[in-house]
């Protein structure tokens, strides 16, 4: 059999999950960095906005990514773009208000680049972050807990 090259491998990392909030409150809670920087990076240099290049930084790995906006939808989607181990990579945030009053919210990045096991890596851990992500969210918007899920996965 032969090697595989990156373009026949098509990674994508996705996240789901109902959050029992509407849709408002958990749009703004993505696209303000005082919320978001309560259940997943520390530190952002500014809010969402279509066209806006923002910085966030996650200082207990010290860490930081420039992310810019590519489309905004209120209450229904925000598109990024960040470096991904060098290479731009689109992540999407979808809001599907239900007659609940609850949102469901579904991550998805794409576009990794490198050999199979790198391509496979990367959607790993943008899978594994992203449910962090989420799970952090759901927690601070529904019951106003901040579990420090960044930090405690990388404890040192």
């Amino acid at each position: 059999m032969p090697p595989s090259s990156p373009a026949s491998t098509a990674a994508v990392a996705r996240a789901e999950m109902l959050i029992r909030k509407p849709v408002d409150e958990v749009f703004e809670a993505i696209v303000n960095p005082e919320i978001t920087s309560r259940y997943w990076f520390t530190a952002s240099s500014g809010r969402l906005e279509e066209g806006a290049q923002v910085r966030w930084e996650w200082d207990m790995v010290d860490a930081s990514v420039e992310a810019t906006v590519k489309a905004i939808d209120k209450d229904r989607r925000v598109l990024v773009e960040w470096l991904a181990d060098g290479e731009p990579t689109p992540i999407e945030w979808l809001f599907s208000a239900r007659a609940d009053d609850t949102t469901y919210v579904t991550v998805t990045n794409l576009g990794f680049q490198g050999d199979d096991d790198q391509i496979v890596r990367q959607a790993i851990d943008s899978t594994e972050g992203f449910t962090l992500m989420l799970c952090g969210l759901k927690t601070l918007l529904e019951h106003g807990i901040e579990l420090h899920l960044s930090a405690d996965r990388h404890p040192d």
